[in-house]
Order: structure tokens, then C-alpha cells, then sequence
């Protein structure tokens, strides 16, 4: 039975004895472990059902439990910023989800959090010493049932006013291993295609759709209804939940919190890559 996840590390899973087409590679840092998986051509994304690109998977410490987030935050930032290209211009940051459904909202509330610059003219950022900030743009578009208008094709238009050098996209994603809801970030080189994790795929946000590179991060909040039966009862009880449960997603009782933690948590991240001249309470100040 194929388990629906956006993750590639979960994806490895099912394919770490063939060879060809996938690097993959693990570091450790105290209680963080980071695991690097590149798909590196066509044979890569048959075997993985991903494109060609890099995903970088942080396993951290529940997001629910006192922990040093700022460790968390550094890691995360140098592996970003090692995904940017080489001239880096105006960035436009992208929120996907429905703020109004809690486990879709980490995309909106995170780019609610993220500092947008591009609208500060030069002379005014000479006069309060804000030269050094790069031109930010931060857009929410919304889902397609409560716009009538795919996310895509407001991106598109975002990209065609800004002309921005890269685009970032927050999106909350689908596990297939409940024990990594609340404590796992992925960032990938490839893009993203929204609501593939549920079984609802949008069009692709990539670098081929919008002519720009593209760069996704985010946290999974649901887990199919089915693993948790796999993990709970072994692959015989699956027929229990069919076929109503079947199409059904499984989200923590604490989702509130985890996406509050998450937003914060990918949003200093984004602040700190974007803008790395300002310290954190400066950035805060401006947001302010």
C-alpha cells in the first residue's frame, strides 16, 4: 500500500537498498539529526516519485517541549542559505494554506511573521540606517475554495510584478510516520505541489512554473488515517478503515500549538537568512 508523505526521508525509507539516481547522506548535532537526500536525475525520481533536487529533513525536539530553539534556528538557517543562488536580489515569500483550518495554517501564519521590506524606498532606509536590508515580499494567496483562483496563478502574478531572484514557499506537509508530527522541518530545492501529501495536488510552485528558483520549507502536521492503523495493528487491519476512513487524515490534539511553534520557529528562520545584517531584536523592532 503506497502511504501518503511529502517527505523524502520517509519516501527513502521504501528504496534505501537500490542504487542509482539518490544520494543520501545523515549528520547529527546534539539532539538534532539532519538527513540530506539529492535526487539526482530521472532514474532518482522514479525510484523516490520526486524531482530532481535537494531535500534537506531536521529531526528536532518536540516542538511541545522546552528546547533550545535557537540551535534549531541556526542549523535550519545554514542549510536555507545554502539553497539560495548565487546573486541573490528581492525574495518573495510565499504562505500556502487556509489560515482558517488549524493543521492547513502554517503557511499563512508564518508569512504573517516574516518581515517585508520591499515596499521601504532606498532613501528612507539610508536615513534610518536600513541600507543593508534586502527587498522582501510576503504574500498569503489563499486556497482556490475561498478564492476561486489558484494559488499558482496568484504567484504568478506576484512574481511578474516583483521579479524577484528566488521565491520561498511555507506550506504545512503530510507524514507517513506520526512520531515526526511536531518535530520535523523539511526544506527542498524542488519546489513544492501543493496538497500532494493529502491526495489533493494543485499545480506545481516551481522553478519551470514561475521562471524564477524555487524553494520550499515546512512542517507536517497530519498523518494519514491508515499508518496510524499500520502502526497500531499491523498491515492486516487495514481494511478496518475502508473505505470511509480510507481518505481520512489524523492531526495532534495540541495542533494549535504546534502550529503557533512551527510559524515562529520557520518565520525567524526566514528572518535571519533574509536579512542576515540585522540581529533578531532588530528585525523584531522594525516588525513592530
Amino acid at each position: 500500500m503506497n502511504y501518503r508523505t511529502d517527505l523524502a526521508a520517509e519516501i527513502k525509507t521504501d528504496v534505501n537498498r537500490k542504487t542509482g539516481g539518490v544520494a543520501a547522506s545523515r549528520e547529527k548535532y546534539g539532539e538534532i539529526d539532519v538527513t540530506t537526500i539529492e535526487v539526482q536525475n530521472e532514474i532518482g525520481e522514479r525510484l523516490l516519485g520526486k524531482p530532481v533536487g535537494k531535500y534537506i529533513c531536521f529531526t528536532l525536539p518536540p516542538f511541545l517541549e522546552p528546547t533550545d530553539e535557537m540551535m534549531a534556528q541556526k542549523i535550519i538557517s545554514v542549510r536555507l542559505r545554502s539553497l539560495f543562488p548565487k546573486k541573490m536580489g528581492t525574495v518573495l515569500v510565499v504562505g500556502l494554506g487556509n489560515r482558517e483550518i488549524t493543521p492547513d495554517a502554517l503557511g499563512p501564519k508564518t508569512a504573517e511573521k516574516v518581515l517585508a521590506t520591499r515596499h521601504i524606498r532606498e532613501e528612507l532606509g539610508e536615513v534610518e540606517g536600513l541600507e543593508s536590508l534586502r527587498p522582501v515580499a510576503v504574500i498569503a494567496p489563499g486556497v482556490l475554495g475561498k478564492t476561486g483562483i489558484e494559488s499558482i496563478e496568484l504567484i504568478k502574478g506576484a512574481v511578474q510584478s516583483v521579479k524577484p531572484s528566488l521565491v520561498i514557499v511555507v506550506d504545512a506537509f503530510a507524514a507517513r510516520e506520526s512520531e515526526r508530527l511536531g518535530n520535523t522541518v523539511q526544506i527542498a530545492s524542488s519546489g513544492i505541489c501543493p496538497g500532494s501529501g493529502v491526495g489533493n495536488s494543485r499545480k506545481a510552485v516551481n522553478e519551470t512554473t514561475l521562471g524564477v528558483p524555487v524553494i520550499s520549507l515546512g512542517v507536517p502536521t497530519v498523518v494519514d488515517a491508515s499508518t496510524i492503523v499500520r502502526d497500531v495493528a499491523g498491515e492486516s487491519a487495514l481494511h478496518a478503515v475502508k473505505p470511509f476512513g480510507k481518505e481520512m487524515f489524523v492531526t495532534p490534539r495540541e495542533i494549535d500549538l504546534l502550529i503557533e511553534r512551527g510559524a515562529r520557529l520557520l518565520s525567524r528562520v526566514l528572518n535571519t537568512v533574509l536579512q542576515p545584517a540585522y540581529t533578531a531584536e532588530e528585525i523584531g523592532a522594525l516588525m513592530s
